[in-house]
């Protein structure tokens, strides 16, 4: 069995990669990216390495020819998604692929989180496609407030428009290894999981763990989306990121982002890694 990884250089590609190996032969697993240089270490492995663009449907084809499973990492290219996962589905398709696991977003057909559509759509695609499929509906990264607790050490304050709302966030490395478990054992397909980290913690929790993690006091100084806005454009973000974070913010308000299903820390056989170690290895890395 090959399977294949697309973005396998990113963030969260890579350590899917790291789960595969752990139990793959290395010529059985495939790495897709953009630049072949960042994937040099990986073809030292033995894994194989071929570069294809998601806009480019001929070199995709071509790097997924011989792949039997398929793990589709989501664009990063918000408001391009939507074409980019068709040119993969499409020469997946072609390529004679049979499955293809998909890293979506938590309640994808149903939330009204602003990231949601275009996570909709490409799982309307792939049902369309006639193609195996598990869709893996991820919750939050902890890592994304990397920047979050960098800005906190320095004003001693976590600024954020999202009022009481929680976070069931998890790990990179956790939804990883639930990809890799999609990916290499039985009883998956047509499947769709809604993982999220097993607690939804609130902004209190994370000044209160910024600060054992800065060895100084950290707040919470919750703010409104508008006030927010300010503040980001103040600090130099442009007027449309400044309110894609404030909507995010909204969102996390409302509770879109707190859903605990317990499903991701069933697929990976663990508790999911707490908000503070999780903090706390971000740092170290």
């Amino acid at each position: 069995m090959t399977i294949a990884v697309t973005g396998a250089t990113g963030q969260l590609g890579r350590l899917v990669l790291e789960e595969l190996l752990t139990n793959q032969e290395p010529a059985s697993l495939v790495a897709v990216v953009r630049d072949a240089a960042k994937a040099e270490e990986l073809r030292a492995r033995g894994v194989q390495v071929r570069v294809a663009d998601y806009s480019d449907p001929a070199a995709l084809e071509a790097a997924l020819a011989g792949v039997d499973k398929l793990l589709l990492v989501s664009g990063s290219e918000v408001g391009a998604r939507v074409a980019q996962h068709a040119n993969v589905v499409t020469a997946a398709k072609a390529a004679g692929v049979g499955f293809i696991a998909y890293t979506s977003v938590l309640a994808a057909d149903t939330t009204e989180l602003i990231l949601a559509p275009e996570h909709k759509a490409t799982e309307q695609l792939i049902r369309g496609s006639g193609l195996g499929f598990t869709f893996l509906r991820n919750g939050w990264y902890t890592e994304n407030y990397a920047q979050t607790v960098a800005t906190a050490r320095q004003t001693g304050a976590v600024v954020a428009a999202a009022g009481d709302g929680r976070v069931a966030s998890a790990t990179r490395a956790d939804y990883a290894a639930a990809a890799a478990a999609v990916l290499t054992t039985a009883g998956h397909e047509g499947r769709t999981y809604e993982l999220s980290g097993d607690h939804a913690w609130d902004f209190e929790e994370l000044a209160t763990a910024i600060t054992e993690l800065a060895g100084k006091e950290v707040v919470y100084r919750p703010v409104s989306a508008p006030e927010l806005v300010q503040l980001l454009t103040a600090a130099g973000l442009d007027e449309g990121t400044a309110g894609f974070l404030a909507a995010l913010d909204t969102d996390t308000k409302a509770g879109l982002l707190a859903t605990v299903t317990g499903e991701l820390s069933g697929l990976i056989g663990r508790p999911t890694t707490p908000l503070l170690q999780a903090l706390q290895s971000a740092a170290a890395s």
